[in-house]
């Protein structure tokens, strides 16, 4: 384990548009959004390599990367905003940037050791939390919650980390991801692209559910929208002995794991599951193998579970191609909808529990295929259960992002974390960086789970290969 990092702060800066540039806007949430009130804001790390000196980033790098953030912002202005909540009833959240309204940028120097921040192998959680930036909050009536914020780590000589925070409210993963590669092009070319100008036209999302007053009620049944927003009220993880790993499921990982479903299904004239796409393939995959390492002797505790007991999986699945109407690919917020996949314990600990996993995901994926906004009227109630649940699992980000492509003219990040997993008790999905197809899955366990799960990420891949 690598000694504990010192952190000097070095700056602290406001980070605003060109004077004019930004019209004051309110944007009311739609029902996309509203759940996200639920969640823990999202902490993407991207570190990049950059073997030159502390003042030398200081000279060269820093004011690019801020004056190009400053540029972005100007056509991603909501981002400086903040998100009203009242304890009104009656007053919907929404989201206002006024003019002034500013990006809390901060700059550090770390002596840690930049390699083992970038490795995939188990490392302690809490040497990566000093590299997120924090969201203010105000405690006066409304509560007045920043929306992004961003905190640059230099590795002198060695690299530095981007550490980045938003409130899911405000945007997607697709929205988020078309903000930072504008941000990565200006600070690398001076340009952006005309055809990326985001579209701010609440107009487009079409609430023929209802689903709106729905959630609005759910929200108003919360003690207090400050504990909704910020996730206090339903994460009790502890991380004093957690660590993140990352694994690699690799193209040819995914081929046999394929294989070998389609090999059990014919064995026993099953019909093969549908959607036998990479990413079922690896949900299945680290799903079985994550409750099989919870029915293990951990931290001197026997976990037990029936093998009756439900398990759900929970996912995200963009809706721009779902939904029965258009909506721009440049749309501003959210337009994500939700899976929630149930297998019975047992049968996932069986020897065809990939098999199973498989078949449930797949199916959820068709439903929402053919019925985006399936069981969306229970979106909040049904997810609550996933919350600080040891015993279901969240699936965060997607492979399709293409985040290893920002490149902000340093070339592409040396290593991606989400530190929000830790807290989730989530899974992260990224494409890999090195291995073209692979997917990068990172996780936070307990130590003792971690090297449980690690011994059955590779026994399993071991037991796959040879049943071929």
């Amino acid at each position: 384990m690598a000694k504990s990092s010192m952190i000097k702060v070095l700056e602290n800066w406001k980070v605003s548009p060109p004077p004019n540039s930004a019209p004051s806007t309110t944007l009311p949430l739609t029902f996309f959004d509203i759940p996200w009130l639920f969640f823990s804001p999202s902490q993407p790390l991207f570190f990049y390599e950059y073997p030159h000196s502390t003042s030398h980033f200081l000279s060269f790098a820093l004011p690019n990367l801020k004056l190009s953030l400053s540029l972005a912002l100007k056509h991603f202005f909501p981002f400086l905003g903040n998100l009203v909540l009242s304890s009104c009833d009656s007053k919907k959240p929404k989201i206002l940037y006024n003019a002034g309204d500013y990006v809390s940028f901060t700059i550090q120097e770390s002596s840690g050791d930049f390699s083992y921040f970038v490795s995939n192998h188990a490392r302690d959680v809490h040497e990566f939390y000093p590299l997120v930036p924090d969201l203010a909050i105000t405690s006066s009536e409304p509560v007045l919650i920043h929306l992004f914020a961003v905190k640059v780590t230099i590795f002198s000589q060695m690299g530095f980390c981007l550490g980045l925070a938003y409130q899911h409210v405000a945007a997607d993963g697709r929205t988020f991801n078309n903000f930072i590669k504008a941000w990565a092009s200006l600070c690398a070319n001076s340009s952006f692209l005309t055809d990326s100008f985001p579209s701010f036209d609440r107009s487009v999302i079409k609430d023929t559910d209802g689903l709106e007053e729905i959630f609005l009620k759910e929200l108003w049944k919360r003690k207090s929208s400050h504990e909704v927003i910020i996730g206090t009220a339903k994460t009790h993880v502890d991380l004093s002995n957690m660590v993140r790993e990352t694994f690699l499921v690799s193209p040819s990982d995914m081929e046999r794991i394929k294989k070998w479903i389609i090999g059990k299904c014919k064995k026993k004239n099953q019909p093969i599951p549908i959607h036998l796409s990479p990413y079922v393939l690896t949900c299945s995959f680290i799903w079985v193998c994550l409750v099989k390492t919870q029915t293990q002797i951990v931290q001197g505790e026997n976990y037990h579970y029936s093998s009756e007991d439900p398990n759900y999986l929970g996912f995200i699945v963009g809706g721009l191609t779902r939904l029965d109407y258009p909506v721009p690919a440049t749309y501003f917020g959210n337009c994500v909808g939700f899976g929630r996949p149930m297998a019975i314990r047992g049968e996932l600990m069986g020897k065809d529990g990939i098999v199973v996993a498989a078949n449930v995901i797949g199916n959820m994926i068709r439903k929402l295929d053919k019925e985006f906004l399936y069981g969306a009227e229970n979106w909040i109630s049904d997810w609550e259960v996933l919350f600080g649940s040891e015993v279901h699992l969240l699936i965060s980000g997607s492979p399709k992002l293409d985040l290893y492509e920002t490149d902000f003219g340093w070339g592409r990040p040396k290593k991606i974390e989400d530190i929000s997993i830790d807290s989730n008790r989530a899974i992260s999905l990224i494409e890999s960086r090195d291995v073209k197809g692979g997917i990068e899955v990172g996780l936070a366990l307990s130590r003792p789970q971690m090297e449980v799960f690690s011994s059955l990420f590779v026994g399993n891949l071991k037991m796959i290969f040879s049943e071929l």
